[in-house]
């Protein structure tokens, strides 16, 4: 009624109101995050630009594990800064340009963010923005947070770079967390690099059957219903020669226990250690670690920052890829800002399937 009463008087509404997420408090370094943990503030914004700034409208959000480390005050690596309490927490964003004082960026343009704020609009310096061809993606503008993006990224370098797939040489992949934004991609790229059999692990009944009727594994392990090891020796009769670890923990004991001679951990990401005080990657268990040596498995920390020059010709083929329907990307999409962290929290449970994404406007 205001509103109206507003306009109808000839008053000026305020049109820099926006939303934010903030960090309202820390889990703790031992503690499960809860939406709690997150709140929603109203804001405003500059009514003018300086030379150099833009306004950007945000489109869409990511929600990704590794903030949960950024969660704690100290992160852990030397890559990530920790989230502030009562201060607007960031990640990956992509959103449309609305006023511009930037040379390079015009209103209507499409522009991405690794240090995106979670506002409904914002005013930035334009040097901190990506310019981004919708064409890419069809015009399905979340795929660069996902498919076309740094899990994508994450995937296709991880394979190529710790896996040392041979197309060819008959050999099996297992992914941990396959149905997760990185796993479910990173499964369907060894299977396109050459890999005769893939196989996933994963929590629900409903995930393994998208794995293999979608994506095209050979078989999946429900690790919650399912006996890990016996399942492994089904699926995988000829052993393990390239482990894709998402999860850590007693999944990957399991998994390393039957790997082969000269085979290969990519060791991409510990989810289920994120909410526990240990170092990064965690330790290993006693046997784990003999059986790493006596078998000569490589175990290497993958991290995508290390590989930045390779950046430009990966999202390429994963553009080619997703374009021509050889790569198919799952998202699980919740609408609003004020859904943030609840959708954090079931993502870090395993609530979604494929790139979990946040809609904030259209």
């Amino acid at each position: 009624i205001y509103l109206t009463h507003a306009r109808f008087i000839g008053l000026k509404v305020n049109t820099n109101m926006i939303r934010k997420v903030v960090l309202n408090s820390r889990p703790g370094n031992n503690g499960q995050p809860v939406p709690g943990n997150f709140r929603v503030e109203e804001g405003d914004l500059p009514s003018d630009l300086k030379p150099g700034q833009v306004r950007v409208r945000t489109l869409f959000l990511s929600v990704d594990p590794y903030m949960r480390c950024r969660m704690n005050e100290d992160t852990g690596t030397d890559y990530l800064l920790p989230w502030q309490l009562s201060e607007c927490v960031d990640g990956g964003g992509v959103g449309v340009v609305e006023d511009s004082k930037h040379a390079a960026l015009s209103k209507g343009d499409t522009v991405t963010s690794f240090n995106w704020r979670w506002q409904t609009e914002d005013v930035v310096d334009g040097a901190g923005l990506q310019k981004l061809d919708p064409q890419l993606v069809d015009g399905h503008l979340s795929y660069f947070l996902g498919a076309v993006g740094m899990p994508g990224l994450t995937a296709l370098l991880g394979v190529r770079e710790k896996g040392h797939v041979t197309a060819g040489a008959g050999q099996t992949i297992v992914i941990s967390g396959a149905a997760g934004a990185c796993g479910s991609l990173a499964g369907q790229i060894g299977r396109l690099d050459g890999c005769s059999r893939v196989v996933g692990v994963c929590g629900s009944d409903e995930k393994c059957g998208i794995l293999v009727s979608e994506l095209g594994f050979t078989s999946a392990i429900n690790y919650k219903r399912e006996d890990v090891a016996s399942r492994l020796r089904e699926c995988c009769p000829k052993g393990v020669d390239v482990y894709f670890d998402n999860v850590g923990g007693p999944i990957s004991d399991t998994v390393i226990a039957q790997m082969n001679e000269d085979s290969h951990v990519i060791l991409c990401g510990q989810i289920s250690q994120y909410n526990k005080d240990v170092p990064y990657p965690p330790p290993l268990t006693a046997s784990t670690q003999e059986l790493l040596f006596r078998k000569n498995i490589t175990r290497e920390r993958f991290t995508v920052l290390n590989y930045v020059e390779k950046y430009e010709e990966g999202l390429m083929q994963l553009s080619q890829w997703i374009k021509t329907g050889k790569l198919k990307a799952l998202e699980t999409v919740v609408q609003g800002i004020e859904t943030m962290g609840e959708t954090f929290c079931s993502m870090m449970e395993g609530g979604n399937i494929g790139k979990q994404i946040v809609q904030i406007s259209v």
